[in-house]
């Protein structure tokens, strides 16, 4: 079962107990404590109260200390307050669990205190597997945790989570990352009345362009103007590609009177500096909508009305009445 507890993936299953030993005198209690001092990933002995009783294992290089300084102390010597509870509260699932518990968390320099160096100088990601003790360590109940470092597979799986999201063109957000964040926003306004605006706009004369000029050109086209949304938009506006020479700002937190000059903005950047012009419709989310597709309906009307009247133009949204309650 997978739940969520502190921002970290969390998983319970079944362990069967293995005791694999040929023959018990094979190993002498030296040759055992080497063994244990060569495991790759550090074993800490944990107790319920947080003491660091042991520690085993840890000769993997890519951990930022060998864990060597922990034991004798308590997670509150060398953690934050908040990784202190948030350790408490895992050790304390494993101890109520069965099996074996395995949780994902991420340990950044900020996390760390009362060790030599401090905490890592980037954030690493771990994987701790822990599993109750059946016998109690310094008077406690204790658990086993084995930490592994997994930074290198988050990096990897934070890199295909970014390329799945990235229009490969403009560099911007996909359709798909732009439906989730407009989700997002709309869910904010539905539930505070959180005001957004949403500009769709689209470069004028790009079919001609690349007609004359050919697809080469009509990327390029596209490229730049990601460039100039990047230059004129304000830091929280999210403006993404959503396909063709079509696209999309979200501006959170922005009434649709504010986001005009935000959008002119744009369009006087775009004619100044690629002497390429766009047309654009400016909606905002309104209650009664029902969901986002009818603000972005709102705005691709207005830009069809931009286009019709001259093109090179924002134009907004045709609502009467004044803004109701929900």
């Amino acid at each position: 079962m997978w739940t969520k507890k502190y921002g970290a993936a969390v998983k319970t299953y079944q362990l069967e107990q293995r005791y694999r030993v040929a023959d018990p005198a094979l190993f002498s209690p030296q040759q055992i404590t080497a063994l244990l001092g060569a495991l790759p990933d550090p074993a800490f002995i944990l107790t319920r109260s947080g003491r660091y009783a042991a520690l085993f294992g840890g000769a993997d290089t890519r951990y930022y200390h060998d864990g060597s300084e922990l034991v004798g102390k308590s997670l509150g010597d060398v953690l934050q307050p908040e990784m202190v509870a948030w350790f408490e509260a895992q050790i304390a699932l494993a101890l109520a669990s069965p099996g074996l518990h395995v949780v994902e968390y991420p340990l950044a320099a900020n996390d760390v205190k009362g060790v030599s160096g401090a905490g890592p100088v980037e954030t690493i990601w771990f994987e701790g597997r822990v599993q109750r003790l059946q016998y109690a360590v310094l008077g406690e109940d204790a658990v086993l945790w084995v930490a592994s470092n997994i930074n290198a597979s988050k990096k990897l799986e934070t890199q295909l989570r970014k390329q799945s999201e990235t229009d490969a063109l403009s560099g911007l957000p996909n359709r798909r990352k732009l439906m989730r964040k407009l989700t997002e926003h709309f869910e904010l306004f539905l539930r505070y009345q959180t005001p957004a605006s949403v500009l769709v706009f689209d470069i004028d004369h790009f079919k001609s362009l690349n007609d004359r000029h050919g697809h080469l050109a009509g990327d390029k086209a596209i490229a730049t103007t990601a460039a100039v949304c990047r230059q004129a938009l304000r830091g929280a506006d999210f403006p993404a590609r959503l396909g063709g020479d079509e696209f999309v700002v979200l501006m959170p937190h922005t009434t649709r009177a504010q986001a005009l000059p935000i959008a002119e903005r744009l369009r006087q950047h775009m004619v100044e500096q690629t002497g390429t012009t766009i047309s654009g419709g400016l909606s905002e989310m309104w209650p009664g909508d029902c969901s986002y597709e009818e603000v972005l309906k709102r705005a691709d009307d207005a830009l069809y009305r931009a286009k019709r009247d001259g093109r090179n133009r924002i134009a907004a949204e045709r609502r009467s009445g004044a803004r109701r309650n929900p």
